[in-house]
């Protein structure tokens, strides 16, 4: 049985955790129908995040949409946030089943 697959753009953002409200906020002001925050930690150019105290903690905001919608969405996370906030974002490529729900 083949599955009707739908492509679909996979932002994921990977900052503080301070920012989780206002992100929500702005990724449904902008157009997405929804996202998933998981807490994460790791290391990188601003050092190690272990996550062990509140002003440590990292979150991985992920949305998917149309690929216009992530990129607006980018593009103003980017202009907000980026030069006071440490930020990752990158984009996917992926196939949904239920094209509705994005």
């Amino acid at each position: 049985m083949t599955l009707p697959k739908h492509p679909r753009r996979l932002l994921a953002i990977i900052t503080e955790a301070a920012l989780e409200k206002s992100l929500a906020r702005d990724a449904r002001r902008l157009g997405a129908h929804g996202y998933t925050v998981s807490d994460v930690r790791g290391a990188g150019h601003s050092g190690i995040r272990e996550g062990s105290w509140e002003a440590d903690r990292s979150i991985e905001m992920k949305i998917i949409c149309d690929a216009e919608i992530a990129d607006r969405i980018a593009a103003h996370v980017l202009e907000q946030y980026g030069a006071n906030f440490g930020l990752t974002l990158f984009f996917t490529d992926v196939e949904v089943l239920r094209p509705g729900k994005f």
